[in-house]
């Protein structure tokens, strides 16, 4: 074999080699375009675009660390007891053919709230669910009766919860809003049905509340008057309660606490930081924790201090003086929020 052979066999060899190799090459694949979160603004802040769609999606929520002192408030044993909270909320909203689409889911998580230390166990409740279309909302959520005002020192509704599963419907303006609901009252006799039924009104910076609601089980109704103003460094407000009575046979959900109710709360913004709340609530012909008023009269008197540490840090404290017919004391809290 001559030299001429055998340097044409060497590159017909690596010709082939070459050509294999080739056909086996790995070709690496363009990297997909990331998508980033994109802020959606159509419904306030805190919102953004759920990635590969047009729902807006909000969270949030707030830690809390509360000391509550009054008669026996731990176990009926103890003058001070404290506890933890951890609500998260959210919020997903889209724009329909029928109005926006909304969707709460509200959970709390709390530990250490009257229970005994040794078995005391984490507690975790559904705070708020509900569905919104337009004006259309069910589910379970917090009631007008909610509504009071300012500070911590008012009877503003029932000793009930205001928290209930209802249906309803909302309209709401920029000078009058108006909504109805029906709500479920589970009682331990039965399946019962319950009514509201509220107009706000706006005038200028005055606002005006009138509800009503009726108890179909207990067959009593109550109505509410509110009515809050800017005067000087801060905001009057007070609420009129008239209710039919506490129910003969079953506790009416709506206001169960005496026959008429006046309360009203002055809170004074002394700084940017500091908001100092006096206020109270007069009850007459108070209940008597059976199903008739006591003839006797109630009522309440304290002052609520607000103290933004840091923004998002607030510090609440209250304390209330109470004499009711039943007894006479003085109950309160000290709070700390942390909410995002």
């Amino acid at each position: 074999m001559n030299i001429k052979s055998l340097l044409l066999g060497s590159a017909a060899a690596l010709a082939a080699v070459s050509g294999a190799q080739a056909a086996d090459a790995i070709v690496a694949a363009e990297p997909e375009p990331l998508e980033y979160v994109r802020v959606c603004d159509a419904f306030g802040t805190g919102y953004f675009y759920i990635p590969g769609t047009e729902t807006c999606l909000k969270i949030g929520g707030y830690v809390r660390f509360q000391t509550d002192v009054g008669p026996d408030v731990y176990a009926g044993e103890s003058d001070w007891d404290t506890f933890v909270r951890a609500q998260l909320d959210v919020t997903a909203k889209s724009d329909t053919e029928l109005g926006t689409l909304t969707s709460v889911a509200s959970l709390r998580f709390e530990y250490g709230a009257d229970t005994v230390f040794t078995s005391n166990a984490n507690t975790v409740y559904i705070n708020e669910a509900y569905i919104q279309l337009g004006g259309f909302k069910v589910g379970r959520y917090y009631n007008p009766w909610d509504k009071g005002i300012n500070g911590e020192s008012d009877w503003n509704s029932g000793t009930l919860t205001t928290r209930m599963n209802s249906v309803g419907y909302f309209y709401t303006g920029d000078a009058f809003s108006a909504g109805v609901q029906l709500d479920e009252l589970s009682r331990a006799a039965g399946q019962e049905l319950g009514l509201e039924g509220i107009v706000t009104a706006k005038f200028g910076s005055v606002a005006f509340d009138l509800l009503g609601a009726y108890d179909f089980g207990a067959e009593e109704g109550a109505v509410r008057a509110l009515v809050s103003a800017p005067v000087g460094p801060g905001t009057l407000q007070a609420l009129l309660v008239y209710s039919t009575g506490p129910g003969d046979t079953l506790d009416q959900a709506y206001y169960n606490r005496g026959e008429w109710a006046l309360a009203a709360s002055y809170a004074f913004k002394a700084t940017d930081k500091l908001t100092i709340t006096p206020g109270g609530t007069y009850v007459w012909n108070a209940a008597d924790g059976g199903s008739d008023w006591s003839g006797d009269d109630a009522w309440r008197a304290g002052v609520t201090v607000d103290y933004t540490i840091v923004p998002g840090f607030v510090a609440k404290v209250t304390a209330n003086y109470n004499d009711t017919p039943a007894d006479e004391f003085w109950d309160g809290f000290v709070r700390l929020d942390r909410t995002f």
